[in-house]
């Protein structure tokens, strides 16, 4: 017998965690569908050799199921995450309203714009408790990075986080230690992750979340739609009923289920044609400074401290001072900066291989034991500094399924090569300032290719189906109660962190769907 609900949303990171909360509130049943694990502090993976703990790669390789998603595609490289809490698990904790400017494009539906989402801004703001690295913390990143910012005349500030610098109420969470360990997971429960905010409240009002559900595609039904999916627990094929349905798996996730009912199952023919199209690396671009002049203690400090701004020109974007905790860190101080000029000509052929390397350098502990070895590249990890760059691409990628894997393409180096050029150019002149040496990522100096946390697009807001896959509310064009609610919907390249502007969207979808509930009974 089919389980029903009024309401099904897939995934739990920020859009389906705000929707699954709006929803119970409002007296719904929700389900919560989420393909990954449930963590708890102390839980995150941290045995580097067990690459099914570490990575997702199912259904390609049943058995992996980890906690991040890394995919090497055609056109570049992407990094996402797969747990009760999507994104939030893995990601910096900034939170950043993009200048009024970004929302002027003639890509955004008339009725969205910075003043339109304000309310909804405060709103996320005040649920997830954002506020700066506060003023008394000593952290020798932030200090120097300010320094540096008067040195190259950049304005600087740091951003709001989502973490508790003060001992949480909660007895299971501890304050933020300062470790720089953000990106793999907080041991500690600092952060205001979505399981510790929404999902939390939500599940307190009655919402069901189960993990290890993989949707595979999803079909209209009397009133409603049917949604299919796998217990990877049990490999049990399953299909659950709701009267209305919110994809919010994430921007490769959402294109790939909805993509996979289009072309393959057949069950939402009526898709827009624009399905895929129009995506978005949101100009993430990371680079390295070695050598510098001082002892900067990377690890000591959360992921990032603070931006410089660039935004007085076009493409504008902003540089943060970034960084990993002390093993991750060792390991980029041996490497970050090796002279690979030699395998340029085999790029065509090494790209191609790169999962499969990285699986394998994991699997048998060769980055662990890199900064071990004695090589000619190795630098002093606590002279050392990431820069990582957001900016605003021409959001001119496109996803598709080949073999039925997703994949994008996209000439990213050529059609972005004054952001990457004004970006370079601006971390070299900061690592002038710290006396040390600058290089980009390695995949960029060894394959012209990025890779992106924050990818963007594909599902786009739009006022018709010619433009775009949903309405400005996120309702799927053609299909009444088909929404989505993540970083698909949004129709450009933001320039700033985008989990803030995510979650503002995904209030102002989630109050749509609760209303569409009154529309159809009226």
């Amino acid at each position: 017998m089919i389980e029903c609900y009024d309401a099904v949303v897939i995934g739990s990171g920020f859009g389906g965690s705000i929707n699954s909360l709006r929803l119970a509130q409002a007296g719904k049943s929700t389900l919560v569908l989420e393909r990954g694990k449930r963590y708890k502090p102390g839980d995150f993976p941290r045995d580097a050799t067990n690459v099914n703990e570490i990575f997702w790669r199912y259904p390609r390789t049943r058995e992996a199921q980890g906690l991040y998603d890394v995919r090497f595609l055609s056109s570049l490289a992407t990094i996402a995450a797969s747990g009760v809490g999507g994104g939030s698990l893995i990601y910096s904790n900034v939170h950043i309203r993009p200048d009024p400017v970004v929302f002027e494009s003639d890509r955004w539906p008339r009725s969205i714009s910075r003043r339109s989402l304000d309310k909804y801004y405060d709103i996320v703001a005040g649920t997830l408790d954002v506020s700066p690295l506060p003023e008394e913390s000593e952290v020798t990143v932030r200090s120097s990075f300010r320094k540096a910012a008067m040195a190259v005349h950049r304005t600087i500030f740091d951003p709001d986080q989502a973490v508790s610098w003060k001992q949480p109420s909660d007895p299971a969470r501890q304050a933020c230690q300062l470790c720089a360990e953000c990106e793999l997971g907080c041991q500690f429960g600092a952060k205001n992750t979505l399981d510790f905010t929404y999902l939390a409240s939500s599940e307190r009002l009655g919402t069901r979340i189960q993990p290890g559900a993989w949707v595979s595609h999803i079909e209209p039904a009397t009133m409603g739609y049917r949604v299919h999916f796998v217990d990877l627990t049990t490999g049990e094929k399953k299909v659950v009923y709701g009267s209305r349905v919110v994809v919010s798996a994430g921007t490769l996730g959402t294109n790939e289920i909805l993509l996979r009912s289009r072309d393959i199952n057949k069950t939402l023919p009526r898709l827009s044609r624009r399905l895929g199209c129009g995506y978005s690396a949101n100009g993430d671009f990371l680079g390295t400074i070695r050598n510098t002049a001082i002892d900067l203690h990377p690890w000591e400090a959360p992921a990032a401290t603070s931006f410089l701004r660039y935004c007085d020109s076009t493409p504008s974007f902003l540089i943060a001072a970034s960084t990993f905790n002390q093993a991750t860190m060792r390991v980029l101080a041996s490497v970050a900066q090796s002279d690979l000029r030699s395998l340029r000509p085999l790029s065509w052929l090494l790209w191609p291989a790169m999962s499969f390397a990285l699986l394998w350098s994991f699997k048998l502990g060769l980055l662990h034991h890199l900064s071990r070895l004695h090589l000619n590249s190795a630098r002093d990890p606590s002279r050392m500094m990431n820069l990582f760059a957001t900016g605003i691409d021409n959001a001119n990628g496109e996803i598709r399924l080949r073999n039925g894997r997703l994949d994008i393409v996209w000439d990213y180096a050529r059609e972005n090569a004054q952001l990457i050029q004004e970006m370079t150019c601006a971390m070299r002149e900061i690592s002038e300032v710290y006396s040390g040496s600058f290089a980009p990522l390695l995949i960029w100096a060894l394959f012209k290719r990025i890779i992106t946390a924050h990818p963007l697009g594909g599902c786009h807001l739009s006022d018709r189906a010619e433009r775009g896959v949903v309405s400005p509310c996120g309702e799927v064009h053609f299909y009444p109660g088909l929404f989505v609610s993540d970083g698909a919907v949004i129709p450009t390249s933001l320039g700033f962190p985008p989990a803030m502007t995510i979650s503002a969207l995904s209030e102002l979808i989630a109050q749509a769907v609760v209303d569409s509930y009154s529309s159809s009974s009226s």
